[in-house]
């Protein structure tokens, strides 16, 4: 074991795929890595494969600490209760029996149906970057996705049902469920309202499950984009939630503006001092795992470039940036 590995505190973690061949997951070890996370799609049907993917990163002294199926942790069947809900349910309850045979004891779920909106076009930021751009007003003249509008109080009568029936097959298997919120946090996309876009709404769906099996992803970028109207005040919602052991996971994101228009920057490139969330984070105690989060496409690096995205070049350039704020952090809020 790497004597290097912090022994306690923020976990550092980023995606692996869920066929990663060496190459990829050398380039983890090289960044410093001990944890990652994957997507693997009709995982309850995948336990061998993601054995030998634990098993091979385990060599490199990495966790595979959180898995999920994205078909099935992002079911529109689930989300709007269709006649195929319990179908992907129990499909989720398989999914959650496999993680419990890897040792593993996180999964993540969202409640968009139609996953997460952007406005349409290319949009750049620093140095011709290109990034996530957002106007709500124009993304509010969409069609209805699903042929009429679903109020938020039959979202919230769908939640409560999948939560009946997932908690306990959770508790029995020693899994949590991570909530992301809705992206962007608005009031209504496509005809479909969002479900989670304040604590209120995160508070209202831990008294529905009435049950520590369910925490959340803070997304740290959701919640910034929102702004005060929105999620309100961002440490005090990294306080609470990290008290109320509640918080499972972190991602991390920065933006410039706030709702009705905000595009996603550089960590070190937005309205928001990401050091100071770093030592919020810090102070309050927090234990999760932490990953960066939707940062913009590096293009155009000189001669040989194809102009496209080299993810490695921005992963690369995030996680340093991420490791320099939390050695600061760490070293000043240690006891």
């Amino acid at each position: 074991m790497n004597p290097n590995r912090p022994a306690g505190g923020i976990r550092l973690s980023n995606v692996v795929s869920p066929n990663a061949r060496e190459e990829e997951i050398r380039f983890l070890e090289q960044l410093g890595i001990h944890y990652a996370y994957t997507w693997c799609d009709k995982l309850a049907e995948r336990y061998d494969d993601m054995a030998r993917l634990r098993d091979e990163l385990l060599k490199h002294d990495i966790i595979l600490n959180n898995i999920g199926d994205y078909k099935v942790c992002k079911s529109a069947n689930i989300h709007l209760g269709t006649p195929d809900r319990d179908r992907d349910i129990e499909r989720f309850i398989r999914m959650m029996e496999v993680i419990n045979r890897l040792g593993i004891h996180v999964t993540t779920f969202t409640w968009e149906p139609d996953q997460v909106w952007s406005s349409a076009g290319e949009y750049f930021t620093r140095g011709g970057a290109r990034t996530r751009y957002v106007d709500v007003d124009e993304l509010k003249k969409a069609p209805y996705t699903h042929g009429r509008i679903y109020e938020k109080e039959e979202l919230w009568e769908n939640f409560a049902y999948f939560m009946r029936a997932v908690i306990p097959e959770a508790e029995a298997l020693d899994i949590r469920l991570a909530l992301h919120p809705n992206d962007p946090p608005t009031d209504r996309l496509g005809g479909i309202d969002c479900l989670i876009t304040s604590m209120e709404d995160y508070q209202r769906a831990f008294t529905i499950a009435n049950s520590k099996a369910l925490g959340m992803e803070f997304c740290c970028g959701c919640w910034l984009e929102g702004g005060r109207d929105g999620f309100g005040d961002i440490e005090q919602g990294i306080r609470e939630f990290v008290r109320d052991d509640r918080i499972l996971i972190t991602h991390f994101r920065n933006v410039r503006g706030t709702l009705p228009v905000f595009v996603e920057t550089f960590l070190d490139d937005g309205d928001t001092d990401m050091y100071r969330l770093m030592e919020v984070f810090y102070e309050a105690g927090y234990t999760g795992t932490l990953i960066y989060d939707h940062t913009p496409a590096f293009t155009g690096c000189g001669e040989g470039s194809v102009g496209a995205s080299d993810r490695s070049r921005e992963t690369a350039y995030a996680i340093g940036y991420i490791k320099a704020l939390m050695s600061a952090a760490s070293r000043k809020y240690r006891a």
